[in-house]
């Protein structure tokens, strides 16, 4: 190929990459199609259901209940903490894809094509070896292993945020109190998933995606969650899922577009985070399987005692009158 048109193909590359990372919605539904036309690129459809369900945390944060419990000012930095992360996981994954997308049109790899867009030596190496092998697991855990890395120094360690939000009382007791979780729905009204514990830490976000992945494709749980990814249009309301079950909270789930503006983000990933990590093997590593569990009822819980606080809190407020907005 001349340099010409690969110099053409970054471009479109490049292009399509900064219009479908505009919000959470195209993000979304742009890991899934790709997913559609190309199944071996597990990561892809792991990618698409983990994203749902940040779009879903970010406009819970919009709903009825978190406007009462948490100020606008935290609400605001908790929900440009997920779209930060989202955004610069995108920015760094979706080249990958069409990389793997224009190598599968013309019958050879362009990898070495990656390092136009800062992306890792390490998935360098492991699309390579995804190319040669076919290994669909192994080339998973990488584009987990190499997404978290990504955002570890931008976002979660980056210094603002970590003041504005993960020091603060709200994240702890999310924490504490399980409340963070990522959902796999079903048409049927099942929910199973996994909840997110010691999220500052690369290790435990690593940990919870090989699990959530090897969850998502369990044989029990695949073509439940494919039907309804496939035929529900991601619009970042809980209520694209809830919708299939038969139980409602009684809290309101906003659209993400109308709730949200386009936020316009200053590059800031790290493409070099291998050459700090002496021993990429301990990530590779296998884990156990997830044995599928409904979490319907876990949420239903979980639901209940966040309606708990909302009510406690809005009975205190006639008690003991305060701002819930900072000065």
């Amino acid at each position: 190929m001349n340099s010409c048109c690969k110099d053409w193909i970054i471009r479109v590359i490049r292009e399509e990459t900064e219009y479908l990372n505009a919000d959470n919605v195209s993000r979304t539904m742009a890991y899934q199609r790709f997913f559609q036309k190309y199944p071996e690129i597990r990561w892809a459809f792991l990618a698409s259901m983990v994203s749902r369900n940040a779009g879903y945390h970010m406009t819970d944060l919009e709903s009825k209940w978190f406007q009462f419990l948490l100020n606008p000012l935290i609400r605001k930095q908790l929900f440009l903490t997920y779209e930060r992360a989202n955004w610069a996981i995108f920015r760094d994954a979706y080249p990958q894809l069409m990389i793997y997308e224009w190598s599968k049109r013309w019958g050879q790899p362009f990898f070495h094509w990656l390092k136009e867009f800062q992306v890792s030596p390490f998935m360098m190496k492991e699309w390579r070896h995804f190319w040669r092998q076919g290994n669909m697991d192994r080339l998973c855990a990488a584009l987990i292993i190499n997404e978290q890395n990504v955002i570890q120094k931008p976002v979660i360690e980056e210094p603002s945020l970590k003041k504005a939000v993960f020091r603060r009382l709200p994240f702890y007791l999310q924490e504490l109190g399980h409340f963070g979780h990522v959902l796999l729905p079903t048409k049927d009204g099942s929910l199973f998933g996994l909840y997110t514990r010691q999220f500052q830490k690369v290790d435990a976000r690593i940990w919870l995606g090989k699990k959530l992945a090897g969850l998502l494709f369990h044989p029990e749980v695949y073509s439940g969650v494919a039907a309804f990814a496939f035929s529900t249009e991601h619009t970042g309301s809980r209520g694209d899922y809830l919708r299939y079950g038969s139980w409602n909270s009684g809290n309101t789930s906003p659209l993400l577009r109308l709730t949200y503006p386009i936020i316009s983000h200053q590059s800031a990933t790290s493409s070099r985070w291998n050459a700090t990590v002496k021993d990429l093997n301990k990530w590779m590593a296998p884990i156990g399987v997830t044995k599928p569990i409904d979490h319907m009822p876990w949420v239903k819980k979980k639901q209940t005692e966040l309606f708990l606080l909302y009510s406690v809190k809005k009975k205190l407020r006639h008690v003991i009158p305060y701002e819930t907005s900072p000065h």
